[in-house]
């Protein structure tokens, strides 16, 4: 063909052309003749050009090579090429075209060699720490328990519901479990929120975020609600109030009804059932997207945090004997949800579960097979790495991760750092055998597939010739949304092919649309269906959803589909069982060839309609299938296979039936009453946690907040009045001596408080013992001073400029402060006493980076010793964040990584033992250019099943290993819960960086006032190789945060004074 020389110049250059490009060069040479002479092969390609009739190379190479790039781009190029008139700027633009791909295909082979090399080197690092591991935890086992059998507990993780307890499978099973539960009162907290979330009419597909999890989330809400031994559900999401969104995303709470609750005779309370409640976070006017929900996260815990406080108190009056009712269980959705779950449960030591859905490594993954975009392409995208920590972090904290597949245990879960099955099954048998896990801790990973409500679905009989039977005789009046279909067909009575998926790449829907094209029995045969959610223009839809519905409207037409393709554009959610029932009466079949589906609920709601499947092999299908056994699973990248099994069950009839009879006779396994039990079941083996305050039997409580009362009660919560002696820090090999110390403090102040209450007065007692933190809950703002990126004289200056600037506030007692800091309360009391300022002051003190909470004391007389400082720790404080800390395993760990760290005769980090404390082990860095970013820190930390938090001081001189859901941004959570200390009423003062876990003190409710200037040090280098930026997960332009040039007294008046803490001078 001339003018098109030149594509035999870079077809060889396609690297993945394959051997497609013999026969298009061989085609180019011969035109129309070599099309029909390859045609005979029957293969795929050769069967796409004789059904072309006159073959254009330069077509068939850009439609087809470049759609194996999935570029839109170039799509769009070709297209505006291809309608120009003049040959010679035609080709010129093609020949550009062509070097594009070129550029293309050897961008993904470079990708796919650095991932290679990338996975290569992460496999050995684990391989090493894994055998660190597993040595460590041999040392004290006998020959016998080294060779212990692996198969034998292998069931302990990765256990599916079918083989470990009964299945529910008759309406007697439901009523004797429930009568088992009835008299429990359960509160139960899920959290999913991203999307939009409703109870009825939910616009499932309107965008990527509003899909099966919405469904899915809504309805386990809604299922728990109305189960034997439940209470509340309180499925938390994000408060909507956006023009383009509808009213009812705004509303605060929405009751679920119960589907069925005549099978359930539990008395009803007050504020019993299930319900959606919409914490207000990030932009109030605007619906964003999943990726853009990471700044706002902090924001969203604290919202929660207040709800489920108010909640408690109230299920506690109702419920609870006038005791709080906590949350038996926090249930994170997704890893936006997962993160803010971790996050509520260390403040509230609240067992947590996880459920992933879909997860951020597998799809890095796949991403990264496509060879279309790097690493960082994908991660400013989809803030992928953000994700993945946040998954991480889920794995760190969670008790259960509930999949819907084995398949996702073992291919999904273990991509990540913090999950191996073989240490998780060796650490299982550890903890039977009652052996030491030497501070190693791994969820519990379960399969539970999601449930469905059957009872409202009642399957039709359809005879031979795909007639539904109407055992009545009456007549009835068709579905409005069946006309919406049928109007597209010009043989409606073709049995039906049913894909409900939204447009988006993943789903595949393109490959099922060339799938039924291009096989000439099929389409005679059958129709096609695609329910690709709700659209009104395709321009206003998103890039991605426009682009392939844009590439399927294509397909029809190249393939002359009219009257075979139905696509409407609008449906109720309330319709999808109608249009499953269309599909059913046809004789038809569903199908989901997802390249990869996490688990496939659309499957379980056609099987209970009688309808037969085609769906991927890749992930949960293969699940369900096992199950159901009511169809055929596919290759999703097999386009021939896929047409083959679609023909297969719409033609063989008795094929068709035995399949419906199947799912029919087997979707009980599936049903909610089923997955609620099992769900409850595993929560019930979980260990309950909830804050314990630790005080005597006698303690008076007193329901008003300033009541002088409630400083006598805490002035004899014995936790609470213990003297930090310095001995208590360094070691712990002093732990007997640290001990009876403690105990001299708790008898000594026992003796006073009982000694006041007969002879003083409470304001009398409280100035004699000098008790000044109590008045954190009669303060109406606190300033928490947390500057890490000054030095110390810098330090001293800024908190007395602080005091001068809320002079009057401070003198009238309506404003407290709280210092924060890395330091140990040592350092601290050095630091004040150099500056010339009082511990009493401050009303806390949280130090070693959050794992330690102290107040000051000024009495001398109770002093235990003169080496005695004047603070008082809270031991409630370590109550909460005692959560799998690893203690003295980890320290040995640490110790021998830092050893090795320091092989070649320099010393890296050395143990500060001063420093360190019993929840947390802090080293002093030598050499901080030796030591490894906090990134890699904890990747090592994970891979050993180590759940820790590591931090690195802003100079990069100190670092500290704490508990994993300890942080100072979780302290100030922790003054909240146990003072009342509204988190809205507090300000925090920063610099312009700080400590590794900086991020975490600027998002919130709280105030934050940045203080910027030259007096800010240059953070360490230490702190430069971030997983993300900071840009991702903060929001500087929220109401909330402000910045000031300096920290002079004027300037820090004048932010206190915009945040209403001070008052304007009048």
């Amino acid at each position: 063909m001339a003018g098109n020389d030149w594509i035999n110049s870079y077809l060889e250059a396609i690297l993945d052309a394959g051997g497609a490009a013999g026969e298009i060069s061989a085609a180019a040479g011969g035109g129309g003749d070599g099309a029909a002479a390859t045609g005979e092969k029957r293969d795929k390609s050769s069967l796409m050009l004789r059904e072309r009739g006159r073959f254009s190379p330069a077509r068939y190479f850009v439609e087809e090579v470049i759609s194996g790039f999935d570029e839109t781009d170039l799509y769009k190029t070709w297209v505006r090429t291809a309608a120009m008139r003049s040959p010679q700027e035609r080709n010129t633009r093609l020949e550009n075209m062509s070097w594009r791909i070129w550029n293309l295909a050897r961008k993904k082979k470079q990708i796919e060699g650095e991932e290679a090399s990338r996975l290569a080197k992460q496999r050995l690092e684990r391989e090493k720490a894994r055998r660190y591991a597993a040595a460590d935890m041999s040392e004290d086992l006998s020959e016998g328990e080294k060779g212990e059998n692996i198969n034998e507990s292998s069931s302990t993780h990765d256990e599916s519901t079918r083989g470990r307890m009964p299945r529910i499978g008759s309406t007697d099973a439901i009523e004797a479990w429930a009568s088992q539960h009835k008299d429990k009162k359960l509160y139960i907290v899920l959290i999913s929120i991203h999307g939009l979330i409703r109870g009825e009419n939910m616009e499932l597909g309107r965008d990527s975020d509003t899909g099966g999890q919405v469904k899915y989330v809504v309805e386990l809400a809604r299922a728990l609600g109305s189960t034997p031994g439940v209470y509340r559900v309180d499925l938390l999401t994000r408060q909507i109030s956006a023009p383009d969104v509808d009213w009812s995303y705004g509303e605060p709470t929405e009751m679920l009804s119960p589907r069925n609750s005549e099978n359930f005779g539990h008395d009803m309370g007050e504020s019993s059932g299930a319900y959606i409640v919409r914490i207000p976070f990030g932009p109030r006017d605007k619906y964003i997207p999943k990726e853009h929900l990471w700044p706002h996260i902090q924001e969203f815990v604290d919202g929660a945090l207040v709800h489920i406080m108010q909640m408690s108190k109230v299920l506690g009056e109702q419920v609870g004997s006038g005791q709080l009712v906590w949350p038996v269980v926090i249930h994170g959705h997704y890893a936006d949800a997962g993160d803010s779950a971790a996050l509520l449960s260390g403040a509230l030591n609240v067992p947590m579960i996880f459920t992933g859905h879909s997860l951020g490594r597998d799809k890095l993954e796949q991403l990264l097979k496509q060879g279309r975009q790097t690493r960082d392409e994908i991660n400013t995208i989809y803030k992928i790495m953000r994700r993945i920590e946040a998954e991480e972090l889920c794995l760190d904290a969670s008790e259960i991760i509930i999949t819907s597949t084995r398949q996702e245990i073992e291919q999904q879960w273990g991509l990540y750092d913090g999950f191996d099955l073989t240490m998780a099954r060796k650490l299982r048998a550890r903890i039977k055998r009652g052996v030491s896990c030497y501070g190693r801790y791994m969820p519990r990973m379960i399969a539970v597939p999601p449930g469905m409500e059957f009872s409202h679905i009642v399957p039709h009989d359809v005879d031979q010739d795909g007639e539904e039977a109407n055992e009545d005789g009456s007549g009835s009046t068709d579905p409005p949304i069946w006309a919406d279909i049928m109007r597209f067909f010009s043989n409606p009575r073709k049995p039906m092919i049913l894909a409900l998926a939204r447009p988006d790449p993943k789903k595949n829907i393109t490959t099922l649309v060339k799938a039924f094209g291009e096989h000439r029995e099929l389409r005679n045969l059958a129709n096609l269906t695609l329910i690709m959610g709700n659209r009104d223009v395709i321009d206003e839809m998103s890039s991605t959803n426009s682009a392939v519905l844009t590439s399927i409207l294509k397909l029809i037409d190249k393939y002359d589909l009219y009257g075979q393709v139905a696509y409407p554009k609008h449906h109720k959610q309330s319709e999808v069982p109608d249009i499953y029932r269309l599909a059913a009466r046809t004789k038809g079949v569903f199908i989901n060839c997802a390249f990869i589906e996490p688990f496939g609920l659309t499957l379980i709601e056609a099987a209970a309609y009688g309808l037969p499947m085609v769906a991927t092999r890749n992930g949960g299908p293969v699940d369900i299938h096992r199950v159901l056994d009511n169809g055929i699973l596919v290759d999703p990248h097999n386009q021939n296979e896929i047409a083959e099994a679609l023909y297969k069950l719409v033609s063989d009839k008795q094929l068709w039936a035995q399949c419906r009879q199947n799912g029919l006779k087997n979707i009980h396994q599936f049903s909610w009453p089923e997955h609620c039990k099992n769900y409850l079941s595993r929560v019930g083996t979980l260990k309950p946690r909830h804050p314990r305050w630790q005080k005597s039997d006698d303690a008076t409580e007193v329901s008003e907040a300033d009541s002088p009362g409630d400083s006598l009660r805490d002035v004899h919560d014995i936790s609470l009045n213990l003297k930090l002696s310095l001995d208590s820090e360094k070691s712990s090999t002093k732990e007997n001596s640290v001990r009876r110390n403690l105990e001299d403090a708790v008898q000594k102040l026992s003796r006073g408080v009982s000694a006041n209450r007969k002879t003083e007065s409470v304001e009398n007692m409280e100035a004699t013992t000098g008790n000044k933190w109590p008045s954190l809950r009669r303060r109406k703002h606190i300033v928490v001073i947390a500057i890490d990126s000054v030095q110390d004289a810098n330090l001293v200056e800024i908190i007395k400029n602080i005091f001068v600037a809320s002079s009057n506030e401070r003198l009238s007692g309506s404003v407290g402060f709280v210092l924060s800091t890395s330091r140990a309360i040592s350092e601290v009391h050095s630091l004040l006493t150099s500056g010339g300022i009082e511990a009493t002051d401050f009303d806390a003190f949280i130090c070693n980076s959050g794992s330690d909470l102290c107040y000051p004391s000024s009495n001398s007389e109770d002093m235990l010793s003169p080496a005695e400082l004047p603070f008082m720790i809270d031991l409630d404080y370590h109550t909460q964040i005692e959560y799998r800390w690893g203690g003295e395993g980890l320290r040995k760990t640490l110790i021998c990584w830092a050893a090795e760290k320091s092989e070649g005769g320099q010393v890296v980090l050395v143990e500060d033992e001063e420093c360190s404390s019993t929840y947390c082990i802090s080293f002093r860095v030598k050499n901080a250019e030796a030591v490894p970013p906090v990134k890699e820190l904890r990747k090592t930390m994970r891979i050993q099943a180590l759940r820790c938090h590591v931090l690195y001081s802003h100079d990069g001189s100190k670092l500290n290993v704490i508990p994993v859901l300890a942080s100072r941004s979780q302290a100030l959570r922790y003054l909240y819960i146990r003072w009342g200390v509204e988190l809205s009423n507090m300000t925090v003062v920063v610099g312009e960086s700080g400590d590794t876990d900086y991020e975490g003190l600027l998002g919130g409710v709280h105030k934050t006032i940045i203080l910027k200037g030259s007096f800010n040090a240059v953070p360490n280098q230490v702190h430069a190789a971030r997983s993300y930026s900071l840009q991702d997960v903060i929001s500087f332009d929220k109401p909330g945060i402000t910045s000031i040039e300096g920290y002079g007294p004027d300037n820090l008046k004048s932010a206190l004074q915009q945040f209403g803490i001070l008052k304007d001078n009048v």
